[in-house]
């Protein structure tokens, strides 16, 4: 199938803290999962940004980027993402300035409205007592603008940003992130990993207003899904009952532990509630994740795959991603 050959395939880190970890610990997992991905050909290591939240190392987004571009070669490594309403766009453009600067053609910047938190984390956040989600669409532009050629910049610039052009791509699960991913001409990567509910609505939204810009010419659809991946039905059920588990204890702020607990507690009707907030998910062994990818691609037809876990088991995690690459390169090649 054409429309997979060029395809690219992405990781999508939370950094979680397991239980009986430090952060230390889970921040060396995470170098462990980028070094496998990257041998395995993945294309780019996203980390999200989450605060006030102890089930997560991932506060310092800027912080673990330099530490995965330091342990690595050739992947790119970004922010899925930077939570706009948080920062300065002036400091944002500094610090992936520099970034870029050191490690040229390697870093990303994702970019959210929302905060990635709770609404009184948010305000100790914020950087000003003003709603800054509005501000979002002037930010992004002063941002493109952060990056773009000292010549056409304001008297303020973001050295050693000016010149460097880091990739900037619109995250969301909104139709307004869309529309704003199109007027601009930049790339749209759809939250399916935990609100998939307008994804269908959003991309087909921004594919009709797209309008080609210096920084895209053509529209360009990023998709952010999970996995549960084994060779076997059995391994993946037992896997799932794991995950489902740790996305409640998550909700909680509790560490995720290596195995699943009576879910008795939970009626049958929040267990289904729980389970549609998980989100888009590719789940089972080597044969139904081949065929559920040719399913996702045939309908959304996307430029990028960008992928996340919540499975404990470090091991069986790296097995999941190469379970995942092995499914797309069959699809390909057919």
């Amino acid at each position: 199938m054409s429309v997979f050959k060029k395809t690219q395939l992405s990781v999508l880190d939370l950094v979680p803290i397991h239980q009986g970890q430090q952060p230390i610990q889970a921040i060396e997992s995470m170098v462990q999962l980028l070094k496998a991905t990257e041998k395995l050909g993945y294309q780019r290591y996203w980390i999200s940004e989450h605060h006030n939240m102890p089930t997560t190392v991932s506060s310092a987004t800027v912080i673990l980027m330099k530490h995965a571009l330091e342990h690595s070669e050739t992947i790119r490594v970004g922010a899925g993402g930077i939570m706009l309403p948080n920062h300065s766009p002036l400091v944002v453009a500094e610090q992936f300035g520099t970034l870029a600067t050191l490690y040229p053609n390697r870093v990303d910047l994702g970019l959210g409205r929302a905060p990635g938190t709770d609404q009184l984390t948010a305000q100790a956040l914020r950087r000003s007592r003003n709603d800054a989600v509005h501000s979002f669409p002037n930010d992004v532009k002063d941002l493109l603008a952060y990056f773009g050629p000292e010549e056409q910049q304001s008297f303020v610039k973001a050295f050693p940003g000016t010149g460097t052009n880091v990739p900037i791509y619109i995250l969301g699960s909104s139709i307004s992130s869309a529309i704003l991913a199109a007027e601009l001409g930049l790339p749209y990567s759809f939250a399916g990993h935990f609100a998939p509910a307008l994804m269908g609505e959003a991309i087909a939204l921004y594919r009709a207003r797209f309008k080609p810009s210096p920084y895209l010419q053509k529209q360009y659809v990023m998709i952010g899904l999970n996995i549960i991946a084994a060779d076997t039905e059995k391994e993946v059920e037992e896997e799932y009952s794991v995950m489902f588990e740790q996305y409640i204890k998550t909700l909680g702020n509790n560490p995720l532990s290596p195995s699943a607990e009576s879910l008795a507690y939970l009626s049958p009707a929040e267990q289904k509630r729980y389970a549609s907030q998980m989100g888009l998910m590719l789940s089972g062994d080597p044969k139904a994740i081949t065929a559920q990818l040719f399913d996702l691609q045939k309908t959304y037809e996307a430029d990028e795959l960008i992928v996340g876990s919540y499975m404990y088991n470090l091991e069986k995690k790296i097995r999941a991603y190469e379970i995942l690459k092995e499914a797309f390169a069959s699809i390909s090649m057919n």
